[in-house]
């Protein structure tokens, strides 16, 4: 099973994030990830899409989602030619002697202290998938009361169309 990131960018207007969804759920397709925001022009909007399957599955959802008409252009993202990020805040239990080994760890990652109350502190970081899932793990022993998480948004490295 492979994955794949797919940046596609697509009309601005009502719908049509309703009709790409329709065309996972229809064909019994998952979504692992999905972002939307507008672009430099407002008149389209930036979605990524991480999906996974077979080769086969891949080619055909990339097809299929071409054929739509408020879909403009189809990038694949590849990991070499790409940069892809994601934004997490976790909510950590935090007693008076646990707050400086969170800070700590923190810091290691480069993440942001957004919010501390008496007895949790909420971060801030952005990085790949990898970073994120190493942040939580060695964040996991301290209790993470809440984890929301953006999804990938990536967009091709360089002068690459």
């Amino acid at each position: 099973m492979s994955k794949v990131v797919l940046s596609l960018l697509v009309d601005n207007q009502a719908g049509v994030l309703s009709r790409i969804a329709g065309l996972f759920s229809r064909r019994g397709y998952n979504i692992d990830s999905l972002t939307v925001g507008e672009t430099e022009n407002p008149d389209h909007s930036r979605m990524t899409v991480v999906t996974s399957g077979e080769p086969e599955v891949l080619e055909q959802i990339e097809k299929q989602l071409g054929k739509l008409i408020d879909v403009i252009e189809i990038k694949v993202l590849p990991d070499d030619q790409s940069v892809c990020r994601e934004l997490i805040l976790l909510k950590v239990a935090a007693t008076a002697e646990e707050r400086q080994q969170i800070i700590a760890i923190a810091d290691i990652f480069r993440a942001k202290i957004v919010d501390v109350a008496v007895d949790s502190i909420m971060i801030e970081l952005t990085g790949n998938e990898t970073k994120l899932a190493a942040f939580i793990k060695l964040l996991e022993k301290f209790h993470i009361k809440e984890l929301a998480r953006t999804g990938i948004t990536g967009l091709s490295r360089g002068c690459m169309n």
